[in-house]
């Protein structure tokens, strides 16, 4: 009899210590850091995690916070039982996640970046590939995300050619997830350009945008 593994939605990723006291500063994978505030329950899990909820390391938030300088646009989280900086370097490296179900309800305007991976891009009726990875842009030192700036879709063609895509909202006209379709209406010489053979690439980073 095989087991049903439930899905996972990636909230962040831990880096390293960040105090004394075994905080944790992360890198977010949502737009939405105040949902430590009311759901403190998480689960820790090396990154790619598939597996049942008995088999990742179930954490608790005690508290959060949103620093500023060159690490704004991260958090700072602190979990029960993890109290010394050997405590904290002992999970980092680890992604927080909670199952699929627990997740917050988006607006009809956002998705979660989870839900993007597997669908296929069109610009008009033309399918363009399949999304692989969502990167976002970082600063120049990569010491932290840009949030102004839109995510790149990084898409794998037919031909097996790699090219990325900004998920803009100019660009975009329509998102189904359940259908696994992202449909687009690009510039025209955008997919060549953003081919590695056809011009610069850009390099970039559950939940949303």
């Amino acid at each position: 009899m095989t087991r049903s593994a439930p899905a996972w939605v990636v909230l962040a990723h831990l880096l390293r210590p960040q105090g004394r006291k075994g905080e944790v500063l992360a890198e977010l994978s949502t737009d939405f850091p105040e949902r430590f505030e009311d759901q403190r329950r998480v689960f820790l899990a090396a990154p790619g995690f598939e597996g049942e909820e008995a088999e990742a390391r179930s954490a608790e938030v005690v508290a959060f916070w949103l620093p500023v300088g060159k690490n704004e646009g991260r958090v700072v989280l602190q979990f029960a039982g993890i109290d010394t900086i050997s405590d904290a370097e002992s999970i980092a490296g680890q992604d927080v996640l909670v199952p699929r179900e627990e997740r917050l309800r988006l607006d009809d305007d956002s998705v979660y970046v989870s839900e993007m991976i597997g669908c296929t891009v069109y610009d008009g009726t033309l399918p363009v590939g399949v999304v692989e990875e969502v990167q976002f842009a970082m600063t120049a030192d990569g010491g932290r995300r840009l949030v102004d700036a839109a995510p790149l879709l990084v898409v794998r063609s037919p031909e097996g050619d790699e090219i990325l895509i900004p998920f803009a909202k100019a660009f975009l006209v329509a998102v189904d997830t359940g259908a696994k379709r992202i449909e687009m209406t690009l510039p025209e010489g955008l997919i060549e350009v953003n081919r590695p053979t056809g011009g610069s690439g850009a390099n970039g980073e559950d939940q949303k945008r």
